[in-house]
């Protein structure tokens, strides 16, 4: 049962914010946050770079990503408020860097739910086909982003909730695709005579990134937590664990199914209609689409909650701030971010959106794995409720796989993420400037 189901009246965060998350809703905010659009796309793209290795690339990513989330684990159970690693990276550098941090992660999530939108409609165009593009896609499009705009100004209460259930909905058709598809799979099919090039792993380690990142949606969100510092670690720990066995179990499938999958648009669906016919197809894209939406509306609450905490730190306009006076959301962080994600959707390839996305998670991670000696040597700190073994082995080793993640990516990738930042640290200079002058005054 959610924790937010019981009696107990919520408390009020010192941001003035609502604390109804609990901890299997914080779970099911890491599990959405993971499980989107990547999985639904990415196994044609690993296989066609990777071919049966595309497997161990799996893992490997998984690998990644854990020593990743151990760190932030730690960090995350020093902290209860709003923010996430724009708090941590405040905490620990200072405005400048925190203001960075959040800009990156902003883009980082409006980019990856653009991406997932636009998979989204891909999808859904196996059922209407007319909605794949032009006029139908753009008010497909428009219905959903606003639909969920609209949900998360009426209450995180409901937000969640909506979260949780399609957490559930959604892994079922996978759970299902897997169960069923394991017995049809043709050995054959797994061919690791050629071993793939390192740039060519590394591509493909990058790529299904993407489908591993989004986790730290509920850490953003802490301050509508009830027990943050506790449940984070715990959810982190088990959404990681269980979407990574989900990960390799579909890919085998797909992998052992269809012998076409390299030249697949949907290979997950097109894999389940070999062995579970036109119906079977059906139920994975309907199933991808409630996937793809419980993303989007996980997403809806962490880029939202990034220029809140921004603007309560008065780094961005204080309007960005103001509260429903019933509700307790932040409505115009909520409407801005929605509609940035909108015109971005409709005007942008979401292969790019997904490359950018990762590689502004990685930079702002960082930052994070950085942040740990800094606060263990920190006596006015929190004292952390979960402590990484080793020392600073596993930041070190997080650390090293980072770089070694963005050695695989075009230049032309990590040139736009650092236009982004730079433009992002010419707005901290006009807030500022402008924070000067009132003072001033």
């Amino acid at each position: 049962m959610s924790a937010t189901a019981g009696t107990q009246e919520p408390t009020p965060a010192k941001s003035g914010l609502l604390r109804v998350v609990g901890r299997w809703d914080m779970v099911a905010l890491v599990i959405n946050g993971i499980v989107g659009a990547g999985i639904f796309g990415l196994p044609q793209k690993v296989h066609a770079l990777l071919g049966a290795w595309g497997l161990l690339a799996i893992v490997a990513c998984a690998i990644l990503m854990g020593f990743i989330i151990a760190c932030f684990a730690e960090v995350s159970s020093r902290f209860s408020e709003t923010g996430g690693p724009y708090l941590y990276a405040a905490e620990a550098f200072g405005p400048f860097t925190a203001f960075v941090v959040g800009w990156l992660l902003w883009l980082a999530r409006v980019t990856g739910l653009c991406a997932i939108a636009g998979v989204l409609a891909e999808y859904l165009s196996f059922l209407v086909p007319a909605v794949g593009m032009g006029v139908p896609r753009a008010l497909l499009l428009s219905t959903v982003i606003c639909s969920l705009a609209t949900l998360h100004i009426r209450g995180t209460r409901g937000a969640t909730r909506f979260g949780t259930i399609i957490t559930i909905a959604k892994l079922a058709p996978l759970l299902l695709f897997v169960t069923l598809g394991l017995p049809h799979i043709s050995a054959e099919a797994f061919d690791f005579a050629v071993q793939p090039g390192r740039k060519d792993f590394s591509s493909a380690v990058l790529l299904l990134g993407f489908a591993f990142v989004g986790w730290e949606t509920a850490l953003v969100a802490a301050g509508e937590m009830r027990e943050p510092r506790k449940d984070a670690p715990f959810a982190l720990g088990i959404g990681l664990a269980g979407v990574a066995a989900l990960y390799v179990g579909i890919q085998a499938v797909c992998v052992g199914v269809l012998p076409a999958l390299a030249q697949s648009t949907r290979p997950v669906a097109d894999a389940a209609n070999t062995f579970l016919g036109p119906a079977g197809a059906t139920l994975i894209v309907v199933g991808a689409a409630i996937s793809m939406l419980g993303t989007i509306n996980g997403g809806v609450l962490a880029i939202s909650r990034i220029p809140y905490a921004m603007a309560e730190a008065k780094q961005l306009p204080r309007a960005l701030a103001g509260l429903h006076p019933v509700y307790r959301t932040p409505v115009l962080s909520i409407v801005l971010s929605c509609a940035v994600v909108l015109l971005l959707t409709l005007t942008r390839g979401h292969i790019y959106l997904l490359t950018i996305s990762t590689i502004s998670r990685l930079f702002a991670f960082t930052v994070t794995i950085v942040s740990i000696p800094i606060f263990r040597r920190r006596a006015a700190m929190a004292p952390a409720l979960f402590t990484l073994p080793g020392g600073m082995t596993i930041p070190v080793v997080a650390l090293g796989l980072i770089v070694w993640l963005l050695s695989g990516t075009s230049w032309t990738d990590t040139r736009d993420v650092l236009i982004a930042t730079v433009a992002g640290a010419a707005v901290f200079g006009v807030m500022t400037l402008a924070g000067a002058r009132r003072r001033e005054n």
